[in-house]
């Protein structure tokens, strides 16, 4: 039995080409990073108004909301993919 599928090597891969495969096979991650880069832009907008807070808890601050940023994103992409193989599957495909 020959093996049919393509074997492509991905140590000859631009970093351009690199991004548009991964974004290809997990969306959710690249939403996750765009959330992340909003968060740090929103947090460099907003440094200049933060009051009385200390520096410290400002940025403590900002790791939790840009963590919680990446993970929901991740989380939800991970909950859709797995409704999409079990929950909403095609009969007709098997």
């Amino acid at each position: 039995m020959a093996n049919s599928q393509r074997v492509f090597d991905y140590s000859e891969e631009s970093q351009a080409e690199k991004l548009a495969r991964k974004s290809k096979d997990s969306p959710f991650m690249i939403i996750g990073i765009l959330g992340l880069i909003g968060v740090c832009g929103w947090g460099a907008y907003s440094y200049k108004n933060r009051g009385k807070m200390s520096t410290s808890v400002f940025l403590m601050q900002l790791r939790v909301a840009a963590q919680g940023t990446v993970v929901s994103a991740l989380t939800i992409g991970l909950a859709y993919t797995l409704a999409k193989q079990h929950l909403f599957k095609d009969e007709k495909k098997e």
